[in-house]
This record gives C-alpha cells, sequence and structure tokens, in this order.
C-alpha cells in the first residue's frame, strides 16, 4: 500500500475525551501504512473492528462500519470502551501536539481512564518510562492494556507514543485534571525474546543440535543433579506421625510405597518439556524453553494446527544483571550485551523455525516475518 500522504490528513482535534476518559497519541514515521496499525491492534484485542474505515483502506470489508468520508479519520473500536481514530497529520487544530520530529501519522486514543490510587514505587524496573509518564498513579485494568500496547505497537513500527494529553490544549479543562503529555520512544533493540510456535515436536537432542549450529555451547539442561542421600539429621528423632503406627501397619505403609515406586519406574517417562541452554559468558545466557502451549497469540488461535493448541519454543536471553536490563536507559556494557545476545536469539529463532515451521512471535505477541530475523 502508498505510504500516506501527509497532506491529504486531517489536524488533531484540541479535544475528544470527557471526563471519565484518557486519551494517548500513537505518533508514526512515514513508512507506516495503516494496515499495519490495524494487524497489530488485531494481535492484540479480540473486538478489533472498523467503525469508520479510513480512506486509506478502500478495499477493507465493513460488515458493520461505514467508509469514512471526505476529510474524515478511520475509527479502528480496541473493545467496546477504548477507540483508536486517525490517520491524522502530525498538527493540531491551532494548537502544537509536540510530537518528535520525523512524525508523519498520528492516531488518537481514548480509553477509560483507570489509575492505581498510589504513585509508582521509585527504584523498581521501568524500561518502557511508564513512572515518569504517570507519576500519580500507573494504569490498571483496561487503560494498562492499552498503554501496553501503543508501546509495543510504536517499538515495533519505530515510532513513539505521548502518553496522558488529556486536557493539555482544553483551556476549559483546570490544570490540575491535565495529563503529563509524557513523550515516549520505545528502544526496538529492548525487545530481544521471540518464540516459535509449530505443531511438530523435537526431541531434546534434535533441538539441542539446530540451537548448536547457531552456537556451539548450546547444551541441554536435562540432566539433574546426582542423589546425595538423604539430607543431614532425617533419621534423628521421632517419624510423626508414624510414631503411632505399630510394626504390622509400617510394613504395611512402607509395601504400598514400594508399590508406588516400582509403578513409577516401571511407567513410560513422558517428557513434556525440556530447555537447550547457551552460556554466553559476561552476556548472560539465551535459553530455548519447549513446551506445549495453549494460550496463543492472537492470529494464531484459528489456524487449524493450532486450535488445540501447539509447541512452543521460548527463545530467551537471561542478562547478567536483571535489575539494570529493566532500566529504561540501561548501562552501555549492558546494551552491548543486549545486542550480542539478541543476534544469538534471533539466530536459534529463525533456525528453529527452519526445522519445524509455523509462525514465530515477538514478546508482544506481533508475529515475525522469518526473513525480518
Amino acid at each position: 500500500m502508498a505510504e500516506t500522504a501527509t497532506a491529504a490528513l486531517p489536524a488533531l482535534p484540541r479535544s475528544v475525551t470527557r471526563g471519565h476518559e484518557a486519551r494517548h497519541l500513537l505518533a508514526l514515521p512515514a513508512d507506516v501504512v495503516v494496515d499495519e496499525v490495524e494487524v497489530l491492534a488485531m494481535s492484540r484485542f479480540v473486538g478489533t473492528r472498523w467503525d469508520v474505515v479510513p480512506a486509506e483502506l478502500p478495499g477493507a470489508d465493513v460488515p458493520v462500519g461505514r467508509m469514512a468520508g471526505p476529510g474524515e479519520p478511520g475509527v479502528l473500536r480496541l473493545s467496546r470502551h477504548s477507540t483508536l481514530t486517525g490517520p491524522y497529520a502530525p498538527a493540531g487544530q491551532g494548537f502544537d501536539p509536540g510530537l518528535p520530529a520525523g512524525t508523519q501519522l498520528v492516531f488518537d486514543v481514548v480509553t477509560p481512564r483507570e489509575r492505581w490510587d498510589d504513585p509508582p514505587v521509585p527504584g523498581e524496573g521501568d524500561r518502557d518510562g511508564l513512572a515518569r509518564s504517570f507519576p500519580g498513579g500507573l494504569p490498571n485494568r483496561e487503560e494498562e492494556r492499552v498503554v501496553s500496547w501503543l508501546i509495543a505497537a510504536a517499538r515495533r513500527l519505530g515510532g513513539s507514543v505521548r502518553l496522558d494529553v488529556a486536557g493539555l490544549w482544553d483551556p476549559a479543562v483546570p490544570a490540575d485534571r491535565r495529563g503529563s503529555g509524557t513523550v515516549l520512544t520505545p528502544d526496538p533493540a529492548a525487545a530481544v525474546d521471540l518464540a516459535v510456535f509449530s505443531d511438530v515436536w523435537l526431541d531434546p537432542q534434535a533441538c539441542q543440535q539446530v540451537a548448536q549450529a547457531v552456537h556451539p555451547a548450546a547444551a541441554l539442561a536435562t540432566e539433574g543433579a546426582e542423589y546425595q542421600g538423604p539430607p543431614p539429621g532425617l533419621a534423628e528423632g521421632g517419624l510423626l506421625a508414624a510414631d503411632d503406627l505399630d510394626d504390622d501397619e509400617r510394613r504395611a505403609l512402607h509395601a504400598r510405597a514400594d508399590d508406588v515406586d516400582i509403578a513409577a519406574l516401571q511407567a513410560p517417562q513422558v517428557l513434556d518439556g525440556y530447555g537447550v541452554v547457551t552460556d554466553l559468558g559476561p552476556d548472560g545466557y539465551v535459553t530455548v524453553e519447549v513446551m506445549g502451549e495453549t494460550v496463543l497469540p492472537l492470529l494464531l488461535r484459528d489456524l487449524p494446527w493450532a486450535a488445540d493448541g501447539c509447541v512452543a519454543y521460548h527463545v530467551r536471553w537471561d542478562p547478567p544483571d536483571v535489575a539494570e536490563a529493566q532500566r529504561e536507559r540501561p548501562d552501555p556494557v549492558l546494551v552491548a550485551a543486549r545486542r550480542r545476545a539478541a543476534e544469538v536469539v534471533a539466530g536459534m529463532s529463525r533456525a528453529l523455525w527452519e526445522a519445524v515451521g509455523g509462525e514465530i512471535a515477538d514478546e508482544a505477541d506481533f508475529l515475525v516475518d522469518p526473513e525480518d530475523l
């Protein structure tokens, strides 16, 4: 689809909210098209549909809504109470929306204003900068879901968000009821983890071989520690409830326990999950966690091979310093480690997809084209 011409887009309205609503802006670069935003919304919200289809989507199926009129923005319903309206030009109707340079498309998001009563706890991990965006109380419930999606969408599309802008440009709103208007530009490199969803189960040794083709240090994590005997002091003192047993009862109890142990040893081993771990030294670890999964990204749930669940290969980075990795602006040493680890995560995810097929999703449950890894 051709890029949207900014000159043909309407300007942002000064006010669109009622007293119980919050307003946020999604600012995107010129190379983003409207249907990309729609797909990302469908990836997170079950009830996504166009109430008003923008002119940029002339071939859209409109079973419920209608096509936009000349100069009218589209309205994408995220849920019963939240909407995304646009695209708009990066300019307001008589005001400056304060968006980053390079913004070409803007979407206006209205959702219920739902905040925690207490301010954010200082010092906790805040990779996305939400604490400074909502100093009086973080979003929860519906607004939390919407804000989380906005940040993930901006990260995926190379854009920004301006959060909590309700009342900023409306002189009728008292100053103490206006939002913070904080601008966040999520770092795309901060999202490292990926997952491969497939209907093919790789045996542990096969998965290890796939991972080793990307990094030779990949090793199975299924071996347990050798048995070192009972813990010290176990035989000291009484046997609690067993002290009241006579000899016959104690022998019968041990016989039943032996029967359970024998049955367990004779039963076939069923492996329902395993892991492959790659030690990256000072860069931390990359783990491949393999398991059955029934809670899938929304866009996969209607696929025939995933209708009843599937196999998930979660490829994750375990940073050397977890707290530092969750900072909005982590130390450059950690950033360099993250970049190197991300290459391993991407390589293993691509190799697993080539081995088992299926689909790849990022940590926000947005699908990823293997060619982009």
